[in-house]
């Protein structure tokens, strides 16, 4: 067919939700196994969630930024979740299909907001990814290093790091980090494997880490000074800043935002994760039921979890004495329970690697969303294995790409771009609930967002909030990332959109 200008609405032409729904109920080659039911989905969504953020974020920000405050940070961080995990689990629950925030976006802001949020959230599981195989790194050669066992300089890390006060890239005198990329080979192997396989990797690991926090949490209650709580905002309640611009709060030595809120924004990464469970909805048993369950309960689970582990933790140590690098071995180590650093050190190997699977699981099911919609290459991306009946081309092309980051970039210079990354879907998919609920008034939702719309428009601010207060050099490289990919988009997808050539052919 020749190649002739696409119908102007093209760019924001919508999926119907009767094609959506048709698309739920067809079977064929590149179609899912539907086997995960609400525990999976729950382990799932747990397993994204805790990891870095509870073995050793918590200690930096403690430490740097909120004080014991922290405890408020997480909750404010959980109730932004909450209200964007409402608007995900009615929607998951009116689309049965892959795709997450690409495929609400496409019906109903259209397919060139649908394409600017599945390009974001790619960024968001690679980066994120990458940044979570770094993490893991770091703490299994601390692991191996209190066994005597060290890895040679050479292979310890990546050959840059950023240098937060002059803004330039420091060498460090390694070559790769071998570890990183040696943990995102193994998971991409269990990835192709199956579906089924990665959920029983995720459900070992899920339990580890759970029983190791709920260690903490039980044993280290006994040794709270609450002393230490006080004064309970160090830094203050604020913290804001608007595209890099200070407006309320204090300020660190090196021109960052401190304070309660300042907080909430930087260990907005802990919570990054839940969303990925609205990916896995096309291998669901029952997914307008079990999704919202694996979604809502997973996220309300885990922040309560951080919140008391925050508790214990600056209960334990004043927060400026907290270990940056191991809060809570070093916390345990102070109280004389240096016995317990096996146990914790262990769970947090495998806290972290279950984050890896479900972030590197998740980044696929979105490509092949976009493959089906002829946006990406259908041949590659939305390729099926016939044994495995996973995406395993895709899967294989995220590995290899996160291979690169991990092993070569200094990617705790992009670990706020995975923040505002996701705020940014949270805010597509909260303002597609207000839109489908004035389109499609009459749809069937087994599972309705409640208080529309104050809740969607609540996630919506806050996300915002959010956003706004992370540095505005992370706003440059968000829209770097957006212009990269709205010229594939022009260059290759909107070409080859099927939605365009129905319009061409007259059926829509």
């Amino acid at each position: 067919m020749a190649d002739r200008p696409p119908t102007r609405n093209q760019y924001f032409a919508t999926k119907s939700l009767k094609l959506l729904l048709e698309e739920a109920e067809s079977e064929g080659e590149n179609r899912l196994r539907r086997i995960l039911g609400p525990v999976q989905l729950t382990a799932l969504g747990i397993g994204a969630i805790i990891g870095a953020g509870i073995f050793v974020a918590t200690g930096a920000a403690a430490h740097n930024v909120a004080g014991p405050s922290l405890m408020l940070s997480y909750v404010v961080a959980g109730i932004t979740c909450i209200f964007a995990a409402l608007c995900y689990a009615e929607f998951a629950a009116m689309v049965p299909v892959a795709g997450s925030a690409f495929t609400y976006a496409y019906a109903t802001l259209g397919e060139l907001f649908a394409w600017i949020i599945g390009w974001d959230l790619v960024l968001e599981y690679a980066v994120g990814s990458a940044t979570v195989a770094t993490g893991w790194s770091g703490y299994f050669q601390n692991v191996l290093a209190k066994l005597g066992v060290h890895v040679p300089k050479l292979l310890t890390e990546s050959p840059w790091k950023y240098n937060a006060v002059t803004g330039g890239f420091d060498s460090t005198g390694s070559l790769i980090n071998l570890p990183a990329v040696i943990i995102v080979i193994i998971v991409t192997a269990v990835l192709v494997k199956g579906i089924q396989e990665s959920a029983n990797f995720n459900a070992a690991m899920v339990g580890i880490k759970v029983a190791a926090v709920l260690f903490v949490i039980g044993v280290g209650a006994f040794f709270i000074e609450k002393g230490n709580w006080h004064p309970f905002a160090p830094y203050g309640w604020t913290g804001l800043s608007f595209f890099g611009h200070h407006i309320a709060g204090q300020l660190s030595p090196t021109g960052e935002p401190r304070g309660m809120l300042a907080g909430a924004a930087i260990i907005f990464f802990a919570y990054i994760g839940f969303d990925s469970v609205s990916t896995h909805t096309e291998e669901a048993k029952n997914p307008k039921r079990d999704v919202p369950i694996g979604i809502v309960t997973s996220l309300v689970v885990c922040t309560i979890l951080y919140i008391l582990v925050v508790a214990v933790l600056t209960g334990m140590v004043k927060y400026d004495q907290l270990d940056t690098a191991a809060p809570v071995s070093q916390a345990f180590a102070a109280k004389g329970i240096g016995w317990a650093e096996g146990l914790i050190a262990t769970a947090g190997v495998a806290g972290i690697t279950s984050v890896l699977l479900v972030m590197m699981l998740s980044g696929p099911r979105v490509f092949m969303a976009m493959a089906r919609d002829g946006l990406v290459p259908k041949g590659f991306f939305g390729d099926v294995h016939p044994r495995f009946r996973t995406p395993w081309k895709s899967t294989i092309a995220i590995g290899a790409f996160v291979i690169c980051l991990a092993g070569f970039l200094p990617i705790d210079a992009l670990l706020h771009l995975t923040n505002i990354g996701t705020l940014f879907a949270f805010v597509i998919v909260c303002a597609a609930v207000l839109i489908m609920r004035r389109t499609n008034p009459g749809a069937e939702r087994p599972f309705r967002c409640p208080m529309v719309p104050l809740v969607p428009i609540l996630g919506i601010l806050m996300c915002l909030l959010l956003m706004f207060s992370l540095p505005a050099a992370n706003w440059l490289r968000l829209l770097a990332w957006l212009a990269i990919g709205m010229a594939i988009y022009f260059f290759y997808g909107r070409h080859h959109s099927v939605i365009r050539k129905q319009m061409e052919n007259g059926e829509v």
